[in-house]
């Protein structure tokens, strides 16, 4: 253990660093050190589900209680992110309904302190992920009103755009919660979003778009509807190199659009050849590094000139649709953990789940606070 009676990682890693140069094969190991290396992880292992229910025990306190307590809005959003590091594992996801978490976090959507609200949307986005049993449990809990509520109306942008993005994991491949969207007035949600002038909720809002523009003709047939299609030309534009990009993306969707005839799914196809003609005037200027930044945003661009004008763009003819190299296979990563680390370590290590790449999250992740002690009318106990 170390000083401040955390995990000892420092340890750990001196000794695998110890039993391996980086260049001979790893050797067998003694017993004593097998030994040794087993009790230090079983040290270091919290009882999830136990942790888990304490956090459920802590949703599901008054918030009243909480207050007299001296526990903050601030415990608990460090709280909500240390549930948010358990609930990455699908298993664990899935069991916070069965041990009574999912409504009381739920519930802290509605939440009086914002920085609490768009923590719990972002602890929903990651137990919806990928997880069709825990869509279905969100949706038959009621989860999406709370969300598109916080989307659509909050006054704090950080809330309405945590909102939206666990709004686009829960009803992806969720053909009822597509519905549920449409039906919650969530068009109106994402016209908004992308006229506002903050970046990161556009970015939301264009790849939320995009998915469901991809869905079917019904929600092509909205999205037109609603002008969405006008408001993607506008960010086409944007100073925002990943806004542009989904702009792009949406445009393209509704251009390889064939079902509604032609030029329909587009509003005004002179004004797309404009923008897409500054948009390669922009590009033609660019230094390499920056060309290299912008690589899926010029393929993007010749796409759908070619989609949309039967032809192939001039950053085609100029050789900056694919710089040389990029289109090269790119090597394997060294397999750094193979020379550095013993067996069991190598096992563990492969264990620990990865961070989502689509996280939001701005602050660090910090120790668990404490929990509650006793105080009036409370049957909670401490468990930290």
């Amino acid at each position: 253990m170390s000083k401040d009676g955390g995990p000892d990682w420092n340890g750990l890693l001196k000794w695998s660093l110890a039993h391996g140069d980086g260049t001979n094969p790893p050797r067998a190991l003694s017993e004593e050190d097998r030994k040794w290396f087993m009790e230090a992880m079983q040290e270091n292992t919290i009882d999830v589900v136990k942790r888990m229910k304490e956090i459920t025990q802590v949703m599901k306190t008054p918030e009243d209680v909480l207050q007299s307590q001296g526990v903050t809005p601030e415990n608990i959003e460090e709280m909500l992110d240390e549930l948010q590091e358990h609930v990455e594992s699908i298993d664990m996801a899935n069991d916070l309904h069965s041990i009574g978490g999912l409504d009381p976090l739920l519930g802290y959507l509605k939440n009086s302190h914002a920085g609490i609200r768009a923590k719990a949307a972002e602890v929903v986005s990651t137990i919806v992920q990928n997880n069709p049993k825990s869509q279905k449990l969100v949706m038959e809990s009621n989860g999406l009103e709370p969300l598109l509520t916080n989307f659509t109306s909050d006054p704090n942008t950080s809330v309405r755009t945590k909102a939206l993005g666990a709004i686009s994991s829960l009803i992806r491949h969720n053909q009822p919660g597509i519905s549920a969207f449409r039906l919650g007035n969530g068009y109106a949600g994402l016209k908004d979003a992308l006229g506002s002038d903050d970046a990161r909720l556009q970015r939301k809002a264009l790849n939320l778009t995009q998915y469901l523009l991809h869905n079917n003709k019904t929600d092509r047939s909205v999205a037109t509807e609603f002008g969405l299609p006008r408001l993607m030309m506008h960010l086409a534009s944007s100073d925002d190199s990943l806004v542009r990009e989904a702009a792009l993306g949406g445009l393209l969707e509704l251009a390889q659009d064939k079902t509604s005839g032609a030029g329909n799914a587009l509003p005004d196809q002179d004004k797309l050849k404009e923008i897409l003609k500054n948009r390669i005037e922009g590009i033609s200027t660019m230094d390499p590094e920056d060309l290299n930044a912008v690589r899926e945003e010029r393929q993007l661009v010749d796409l759908l000139w070619k989609e949309c004008y039967n032809e192939p763009s001039s950053l085609r003819e100029k050789g900056l649709v694919v710089l040389p190299g990029e289109d090269a296979p790119q090597p394997p990563p060294p397999d750094v953990a193979g020379k550095m680390f013993e067996p069991p370590l190598r096992a563990w290590a492969a264990s620990r789940p990865a961070p989502k790449e689509d996280s939001d999250s701005d602050s660090k992740k910090k120790d668990p606070p404490l929990l509650l002690g006793p105080g009036p009318s409370s049957n909670a106990n401490s468990g930290a």
